[in-house]
This record gives C-alpha cells, structure tokens and sequence, in this order.
C-alpha cells in the first residue's frame, strides 16, 4: 500500500470554509461528518476513479452488515473484459477496514479525515466479457489483480441519504497478472460514506448516481445480497446510472 505516502497533489483539502466563519479544519470536517466507524449501524465506503477520456475506471466498496461485510471492485477498460469481484461474506475484524476472505485482502485505510483513503486489494477477479454476467453468477476467467491507490479529496462533503459524498482524484497502479501495470496520475475520483439502522440491511440501497446521457458502454455491474442492484456506466464526467429502456 501506500499508506504515508509523501505524493504532492495541489488540490488537496488543508481547510474549507463551510460557511460558518473561519476557514474549516479536516478536524473539525471529520468530526461533523463522522468521517469514521459508527458502531451499531449498517455503514458503507464506496471508492471510484475513471479517466476523463473515459477508457478506464474503477470501482471499490465495502458494506459492513453486523458480523459480516460485503466486498465488491471492478475494473472497466475498453477493449478488456470487466474484472469483476465480489465477496459477500467476509468476517468483520477488529479493524473493520481490512476485509480479508478467501483468497482475498482489501484495505480502505484513511490517511486523514476527510483528505486521504489508501484503497487496495489483492485478490483474483472475474474476466468477464459480457457484463451483464456479474448480475448472474459471475463466473468467468479468474485474473489475479491488485489495487494500489491513494484517494485524495479536492472538495468539502456534501449530504446524500444516509451519509455523504466527496470530489478526489486518484494516483496509484493497478496490476493484472500478465500486462502492463497501470499507472494512474491524479484522475477524477469521487467516494460515498452512508450509514442506517443494523435492523433494516436493505435501507441504504445502492449509491445513487445521476443518470447516464451519453456513455462509452463501458459498465461495472454488481447484484447484492438484499436483492439490489448497482449499474453504473462510465461516462468522461464519472460514474453514471444506466438507462434501460
């Protein structure tokens, strides 16, 4: 990981005005927005980056349910087929941001209040060529792949149900077994931070996202456990909804 990275980025938060007086502190923006575990609800974190030519982007969340959590990335690239991965029944540990399950290690570590998350992972994905298959079972050819990526913030939250969203950019690589590593340099990047009641699993839903106008057709799909379902397609503003119909 990259956890201490010493990287520049221009643009990263060292105060906001909120518009309650002086200038706002991470500290004072993480303690208003509970930038942290709240104990004794359902609570998700969902991480996503894309290039602005739209060719690439990424996505990973993780959903802490009561004992256990649900885990899903993706990797959309045009020309390559979706890297899908989803574990849905991961053991909470003690440090309920290290989700590990079989054959898999992730990580959304936060460097700083409301400035700084690493998102890794190690673990095998799902090459899919067709994307409706992660609505299904997923299977396809497993792929061994990596995410190393430092998530830095570039604007104040904003609310959303249930919790809150935050503008970023991304710096990091992804490797796939048997190409080039991908090296990333401060693409756009935004993440999500909601949370509900522990009796009401299926009360976040899935994060919203404006929906789609135009978009390259690349996707990144995932069917959860409750019955909802998250289709997001990219587009050089960032993640979308797709239309149907």
């Amino acid at each position: 990981m990259l956890r201490g990275s010493t990287r520049s980025v221009v643009c990263l938060i060292v105060g906001q005005n909120d518009g309650e007086g002086p200038t706002t502190s991470p500290e004072r923006l993480a303690s208003r927005w509970s930038d942290t575990r709240h104990p004794g609800t359902v609570e998700e974190w969902v991480f996503a980056a894309w290039t602005t030519d739209a060719r690439l982007g990424v996505i990973s969340g993780h959903r802490i349910v009561g004992p256990t959590a649900w885990y899903w990335a993706a990797l959309a690239r045009i020309g390559r087929p979706l890297l899908h991965i989803t574990d849905f029944e991961v053991p909470v540990r003690a440090d309920p941001f290290i989700v590990k399950g079989e054959a898999m290690w992730a990580e959304h570590f936060r460097d700083a209040p409301m400035e700084q998350w690493s998102v890794g992972n190690e673990t095998y994905a799902s090459a899919l060529d067709d994307p409706d298959d992660a609505l299904g079972r997923a299977y396809g050819t497993p792929t061994p792949i990596a995410f190393d990526l430092e998530w830095y913030a570039v604007a104040t939250p904003s609310p959303v149900p249930h919790g809150y969203e935050q503008s970023g950019v991304v710096h990091g690589a992804i490797e796939v077994l048997g190409e080039p590593t991908i090296d990333l340099e401060e693409i756009p990047a935004h993440r999500w931070h909601r949370w509900g009641a522990i009796d009401d699993v299926s009360g976040l839903g899935a994060v919203e996202l404006a929906p789609a106008v135009a978009h390259t057709a690349l996707r990144a799909p995932f069917a959860f456990p409750d019955g909802t379902v998250l289709d997001p397609v990219l587009t050089p503003s960032g993640w979308r909804s797709r239309r149907v119909g």
